[in-house]
């Protein structure tokens, strides 16, 4: 036992480092949801239709007639429908749970290798998988979350290094983010702004506080009159020495003036409430970087649809209409509320100093955050980077002691038995919640209704009216659909056949319009030929059909959460 104290004492780091990375992936298992959400039902189905057919980029499981389908994130369904063929929806379940643990190794490394400090990233990795719990589901995001936050490792590694290692590895997150989630890539190019924005802005002092430009244009023109006065038989020679002296003397003032700006800058260098601004040079080869990594565009099957997606699916209606892609209302998230008083009062109300561009990157993210709430998932992997880094000063300030080595002073095995506890009982009281759920939830998906579909009506000859929500499990089913979470396949901007989103059907609004009653569903059924109508129990529809219009459609199945209809 004494031998076992001893090896403790002198492996502190190293026994820190194996316990952080076991409970990290401890908890990432237990916060990963056991029941599928509606887009990998989707997900499965169109990878296995990419392997049989290749990507032809039209739909096949809708049956409205030429619609035009971008598969936006082609290889990451392939690559679940290979894990679904070795053990269904339990074999995704546990790839989930992978994902989840290298998402959760990704924080942990970079942050450790950036920050030099292992207790504070391995607490803030914790934070970050409990604030984006949420979005821990099988969909390619999970993927692209792990790949963002290399990303930003590795620009960061390059400023510091110039390596051409991790210029290599930027283009390949890149080419890998256009063929995993296309609507995501354009963003890659979003996070080398905050480092090109305070390199820009290092250059502008160099030029108007230095005034570079203006001595060089007085060296010249006191060059020019100097060649003057050497000529011979040149008139006004008293007056160009005249001027020659007042350029001198605007240049030597000029020079005393960088000099006592020069002296003040290295004073308040080592003053509190400052924002660092640093001029890394290796930010040029970051910027022809980027320019060369737009080039991962070109190199998917899509065409230009890395291009083009993101800026459709913006200008369109679906992101009004879906939460994920709503505006963030802090008082109804309270996790992220906390977050951001935390950061105003370190960045406002402490003594520490922010790099310029952890600055920007905060900012640009907390905008994008408030746009569309499904952005606070950035805010919380990449800002914690910046965050650990103002963490560190702030306790190193107020401790009076290097944090680096909190380890070796508060590590041992009382404080480890501690935070072993501490990790595996809240472990345990997310997993306890999802331990005994099935994989398909029937009460959100229609799993017996979709059995009786199968088993009695013609699949060739009705055009079903479903609900968005559970559309993709009647696909997964081969139940042809009138919609499911694939929004941008209903949305105008996508299926026009002339390019201009007026000439487009919008099945999208004209769900959203019938669901909410805002049109009268009647009028929808009657647009599309609807022949049958499946609809939650306790949805708008199915009261009124129920209360008002029960001679124009004759109930034909019915369970505790879904009804079936056919229209007379």
């Amino acid at each position: 036992m004494k031998n076992l104290f001893t090896i403790f004492s002198k492996n502190k780091r190293k026994i820190f480092c194996i316990v952080a990375i076991v409970l990290i992936a401890i908890f990432a298992f237990s916060i990963t949801p056991k029941q599928m959400q509606n887009d990998i039902f989707y997900t499965v189905k169109i990878g296995h239709l990419i392997r049989e057919n290749g990507i032809d980029k039209m739909d096949h499981f809708s049956w409205h007639e030429g619609l035009p389908y971008e598969y936006p994130h082609w290889l990451y369904d392939v690559g679940m429908s290979y894990i679904y063929d070795i053990g269904q929806f339990g074999a995704i379940y546990i790839s989930t749970i992978v994902f989840s643990c290298l998402l959760g190794f990704s924080i942990f490394f970079v942050n450790s290798k950036l920050n030099k400090n292992y207790v504070i990233s391995f607490i803030i990795t914790m934070v970050v998988l409990y604030l984006i719990k949420g979005y821990i589901t099988a969909r390619a995001q999970l993927v692209t979350f792990i790949l963002f936050v290399l990303l930003t490792y590795n620009i960061e590694r390059f400023l510091e290094n110039k390596k051409v290692i991790n210029a290599v590895i930027l283009f390949i997150i890149h080419f890998l983010i256009a063929n995993l989630h296309i609507a995501v890539w354009p963003f890659t190019f979003v996070i080398y702004l905050p480092y090109i924005a305070e390199y820009l802005i290092a250059e502008i002092f160099d030029i108007l506080i230095y005034k570079k430009v203006q001595i060089a244009f007085l060296k010249f023109r006191a060059k020019l009159l100097l060649n003057q006065t050497k000529r011979k038989n040149i008139k006004n020679k008293e007056k160009i020495n005249k001027k020659l002296n007042d350029f001198n003397e605007k240049l030597l003032k000029n020079q005393n003036r960088i000099e006592v700006i020069k002296t003040k800058i290295k004073e308040n260098e080592g003053k509190e409430y400052k924002v660092k601004i640093r001029k890394n040079k290796n930010v040029r080869w970051l910027i022809v970087i980027m320019i060369i990594a737009i080039f991962t565009g070109f190199l998917t099957p899509l065409g230009n649809s890395p291009f083009t997606y993101t800026y459709l699916t913006m200008k369109g209606n679906t992101t009004k209409n879906i939460n994920e892609h709503l505006p963030l209302t802090l008082t109804n998230n309270s996790p992220m509320l906390c977050t951001m008083i935390i950061l105003i009062w370190l960045i406002a109300f402490t003594r520490i100093k922010i790099r310029l561009s952890d600055l920007f990157m905060i900012g640009g993210l907390t905008y994008l955050m408030f746009m569309t709430r499904r952005q606070q998932s950035m805010l919380v992997l990449i800002g914690s980077i910046a965050f650990i880094r103002m963490t560190k000063q702030f306790l190193e300030n107020i401790l009076h002691y290097d944090v680096d080595n909190l380890i070796n002073k508060y590590f041992n095995k009382f404080t480890a038995f501690i935070l072993i506890t501490a990790m595996i009982s809240l472990s345990l009281h997310f997993y306890s919640k999802t331990k005994n759920l099935k994989y398909v939830n029937e009460s959100t998906y229609p799993v017996q209704a979709s059995e009786w579909i199968l088993n009695n009506l013609d699949l060739d000859n009705i055009r079903l009216y479903n609900e968005y929500n559970y559309g993709s499990y009647l696909l997964y089913r081969g139940i042809p659909v009138f919609i499911d979470s694939r929004a941008d396949l209903y949305a105008p901007e996508f299926n026009t056949p002339s390019g201009k989103a007026t000439d487009g059907n919008d099945i999208f609004m004209d769900f959203i319009n019938s669901s909410n009653i805002s049109t009268y569903y009647g009028d929808i059924f009657n647009k599309y030929d609807i022949t049958h109508v499946i609809l939650y129990k306790n949805s708008k529809i199915a009261m009124l059909i129920r209360k008002t219009d029960s001679e124009k459609y004759k109930e034909i199945y019915s369970d505790d959460r879904f009804v079936i209809y056919e229209v007379i």
